[in-house]
């Protein structure tokens, strides 16, 4: 399996900048947490990470990239190094070379398009470095915010995979999006 590859300078399309997760970000990650209630469901966790179990992910993190297992990726604005959001990479198949992306973004950082050139820069980066041939999304599909940015980044929407995952002991719909190897990168 191959390993996911360092990121040595973070990623930029002078609208946002993306870069490996970090310790540093574990503030910023709690505080949008606490100012957006619904951001942990939409990420399909039972409950808001903690500290700790943020502190043992960062922990974790050279591991699983090295085993090519997962990667997160930090949202920053031009200019700074605080944290404004972030996409996850995992379930990578490398046999059938794709991955699933997930993406949060700071509630007061929300609406200004951060999100949807994250994700371009992401997944252009997850294609060309991983060898990837396709990148998948999946939310619910009343996440409309994830819709739109995935969309905006040159995802296409494909439909609705119903009754796919369990979540709080009930079944619930997922919306796909995917970005291959041969789409354009913006829309």
């Amino acid at each position: 399996m191959p390993a996911i590859p360092e990121l040595d300078d973070p990623l930029s399309d002078g609208h946002v900048r993306i870069r490996l997760a970090a310790e540093r970000d574990i503030p910023e990650v709690l505080i949008a947490h606490q100012e957006d209630p619904r951001l942990a469901s939409a990420l399909g966790l039972e409950r808001p990470p903690s500290g700790a179990r943020l502190g043992r992910a960062m922990e974790e993190a050279p591991a699983l990239r090295a085993a090519g297992s997962a990667v997160t990726l930090t949202i920053l604005e031009p200019g700074s190094d605080d944290c404004r959001g972030q996409i996850h990479a995992d379930r990578f198949d490398w046999e059938h070379a794709h991955a699933n992306v997930a993406i949060w973004v700071a509630p007061d950082a929300r609406g200004r398009g951060l999100g949807s050139h994250a994700l371009a820069l992401a997944a252009g980066w997850l294609i060309d470095a991983c060898d990837l041939v396709r990148v998948q999304l999946l939310t619910p599909p009343d996440n409309d915010a994830a819709i739109r940015a995935a969309e905006s980044a040159g995802f296409t929407r494909e439909g609705v995979l119903r009754a796919h995952a369990r979540f709080s002991g009930s079944r619930v719909d997922l919306a796909v999006l995917s970005r291959i190897v041969s789409d354009p990168a913006r829309r």
